[in-house]
């Protein structure tokens, strides 16, 4: 059985579980300690049942609690290069440095880091394989690259960033600068961007789909949620809308 569940998603922090087999792998840290131990019992999950933690990227709202959940789980912490030399640390003893692009287990979950348009030094998403069953894990992108397409196509549960509405970026109180950040090719994905790819990726057989890192500024609930279905209408995948202060449900991929 493969399941996974949101701790939290958006600009103030980010992480996700995945459970398979004797594997429970946290995908990014970007809570306090106190409040991921928090969110951690909420999903019914302690410290001490972390098997690896999985960085996507060095960026705060993913990575500034992840050195402190691997001290005090003794989680292994697994990053790509320029990760770790982002997250200004560097790896432990039982850490490692993956590679983009190939294949690594956690027990008996076979992960791949794919390589995403980030404005970050060496940006992974992750896709998750356990009894034939697929997970992809997809946020923090620019923009539907070709190489994301191929790689997350027939997934059977996605997480994938709805991040903001390009008018509301437009016309919201962020700086130019940032505005430019965010909307760009290496920034997030806007939700006509998010549902573009969804509908690349053959959605009709997903069993779960659940829309994540939605912009508190520049979103809202309700167009995340008609993009969504501008997709999804009449096919059978649950979907839910992650929170960024509480912790989804558990969502089981059979």
């Amino acid at each position: 059985m493969l399941r996974f569940c949101s701790l939290g998603s958006g600009s103030r922090g980010n992480g996700t579980l995945v459970q398979a087999g004797d594997a429970c792998i946290l995908i990014d840290c970007g809570f306090s300690l106190k409040d991921l131990t928090r969110r951690l019992g909420d999903a019914g999950v302690g410290l001490d049942d972390l098997s690896a933690i999985v960085v996507t990227h060095e960026h705060a709202d993913h990575a500034q609690g992840v050195m402190r959940a691997s001290r005090a789980s003794g989680a292994a912490v697994m990053a790509t290069a320029g990760t770790w030399r982002g997250m200004r640390e560097r790896p432990g003893r039982n850490d490692r440095v993956i590679v983009a692009e190939e294949t690594f287990s956690v027990a008996d979950v076979a992960v791949l880091p794919v390589t995403v348009p980030h404005d970050a030094r060496e940006p992974v998403q992750f896709l998750f394989e356990h009894r034939a069953r697929r997970l992809g894990v997809l946020t923090d992108l620019g923009h539907p690259s070709a190489h994301v397409i191929e790689r997350f196509g027939a997934c059977d549960g996605l997480l994938l960033e709805y991040n903001h509405d390009r008018e509301m970026l437009a016309q919201g109180s962020y700086p130019p600068a940032l505005k430019r950040r965010v909307g760009g090719a290496y920034g997030h994905l806007a939700n006509a961007q998010a549902s573009s790819l969804l509908a690349a990726l053959a959605p009709e057989r997903l069993q779960v789909l659940l829309a994540a890192h939605l912009s508190e500024q520049n979103n809202t609930r309700e167009l995340a949620a008609a993009a969504v279905e501008a997709v999804m209408d009449g096919l059978p995948a649950q979907r839910v809308l992650a929170h960024q202060h509480a912790c989804s449900d558990w969502f089981t991929i059979d």
